[in-house]
């Protein structure tokens, strides 16, 4: 017998759902039932977020620093980026850019786009919803209908890595804590930033110190983003293959307190043993080699 040649197999949150419901000994019958499914599923995403480090969700981000206003006391950036649909997309340059009408921000569109979309980065601050962008080569210009929203940006649940580079040469930057960002007597210093403050809040931000003092330096960072969400029956979830196990059982656990209480216990264990297997699945591959300390050593 051959075998199917492919291995493509997946499943979309309607499958996701079935299949959990079906271990709570129920069927998914109503559209209410979906949409309860689906909030569950959404939930249980956020608290992998708290359980670890989920190697797939780890973005790389290069940005070229410049001071956001000559009157800046204190540089912050936003962590990640954000895309923009336009009309007439062919006409437009990687020059162009996009002006915040409350903050004096402007962010530079960094690639040329080839359908209807362009990725810009957006520093922090407030847009207004009347900013246009213009093509510099075709006079279309695409007003925007609503402010800027930052939910890429706010989907950052942590930093993990971070390089500044200058002149191909890349330096580590060390990760500070609140209380020692608060103890740097002068914040206005600028330099070759060696360290960087992550703000945590809804929108997240990197502060560095010292403060960039070179426009041409690029921060090169490691991001944590959270999983996508799962807001359709269509989609599939945002999550490797070998997490599938985890995320129907877990989805049937969180259904199970629910709809069949009398499940709660063995769904939950089965849950825990498939997120322990998926999560130490879950690492990097690196050689260890341990050296024992001459200190531990005694002769008798």
């Amino acid at each position: 017998m051959a075998t199917s040649g492919s291995s493509d197999f997946n499943l979309d949150i309607a499958e996701v759902a079935e299949e959990a419901f079906e271990r709570c000994g129920l069927e998914l019958r109503t559209g209410y039932d979906a949409r309860t499914a689906r909030r569950s599923l959404n939930l249980l995403f956020a608290e992998w977020s708290n359980r670890g480090l989920n190697l797939w969700t780890v973005e790389k981000i290069t940005q070229t620093v410049a001071r956001l206003s000559a009157s800046s006391s204190v540089d912050t950036y936003p962590i990640g980026t954000i895309t923009m649909t336009v009309a007439a997309s062919a006409n437009f340059t990687v020059g162009e850019t996009i002006t915040g009408g409350t903050s004096n921000a402007t962010a530079s569109v960094i690639t040329k786009p080839t359908a209807t979309t362009m990725t810009i980065t957006v520093p922090v601050g407030t847009f207004s919803a009347s900013e246009t962008l213009t093509g510099s080569s075709s006079s279309a210009t695409t007003t925007l209908s609503s402010a800027i929203s930052l939910e890429t940006v706010q989907s950052t649940v942590d930093v993990l890595e971070v390089s500044v580079r200058r002149s191909g040469s890349d330096t580590i930057l060390t990760r500070i804590s609140r209380g020692d960002y608060l103890a740097i007597a002068n914040k206005d210093t600028q330099g070759r930033p060696t360290q960087y403050f992550v703000d945590r809040q809804i929108t997240p931000t990197i502060t560095f110190w010292p403060m960039p003092e070179n426009s041409t330096d690029q921060i090169i960072y490691y991001r944590v983003r959270r999983i996508e969400d799962a807001d359709t029956s269509v989609n599939t979830g945002d999550i490797p293959f070998r997490f599938l196990p985890c995320m129907v059982a877990g989805l049937a656990y969180y259904l199970a307190v629910k709809r069949a209480p009398n499940r709660i216990g063995v769904l939950k264990d089965i849950y825990e043993e498939e997120f322990q297997r998926a999560a130490s699945e879950d690492g990097e591959r690196t050689s260890l080699r341990l050296v024992p300390s001459y200190s531990s050593l005694r002769v008798t």
